[in-house]
């Protein structure tokens, strides 16, 4: 089949005209292909990591090693995704502002470490851990922080709730 711009597009759902190397606070969702539950299980609320999922939440506490302007905030593991909070603080320290990295360079590095040792892991070389893309949103002040705080805490016990049919 021959492209079809009208078919054949990718839209971004990052925010346009968003500048993703300037400081700011990055509420961050990324999900596992086919949303395979390899990180672990929920049990009465609570999130239970398996090698694999700790092996994942070890690798996200990297990401100030490898990009000193990052700095987490709030996280959490779920069984087929995850959910954390980055504070980008100080791209001046690269020079110029076009030289820091953005936020899809940190996360692609994140995916790609991650993904080659979990692999390695559970002996599946080459298979695909994470989806494409990953899920962003600006929390813009500090009452949006403390909800989205609130809502990465309680992710386990939603997902726990949701699954014995409470609501």
């Amino acid at each position: 089949m021959a492209y079809q711009p009208e078919i054949h597009h990718r839209r971004s759902i990052r925010l346009r005209g968003h500048d993703y190397r300037l400081p700011g606070v990055y509420f961050i969702t990324v999900c596992m292909e086919e949303r395979e539950p390899l990180f672990g299980r929920v049990s009465a609320g609570k999130m239970h990591a398996s090698d694999a999922g700790r092996l994942v939440q070890s690798i996200w506490h990297e990401i100030p090693t490898w990009f000193p302007h990052v700095a987490l905030d709030e996280f959490i593991l779920m069984p087929d995704h995850i959910h954390g909070i980055l504070r980008v603080e100080h791209p001046d320290s690269w020079g110029a502002a076009s030289s820091a990295p953005t936020i899809g360079i940190l996360l692609r590095r994140f995916k790609s470490c991650s993904a080659i040792a979990v692999n390695r892991l559970l002996g599946r070389a080459g298979r695909p851990l994470w989806q494409r893309n990953y899920w962003e949103r600006i929390i813009r002040d500090d009452a949006e922080l403390q909800a989205t705080r609130r809502y990465i805490r309680d992710n386990p016990r939603r997902r726990h709730s949701a699954e014995d049919g409470f609501t």
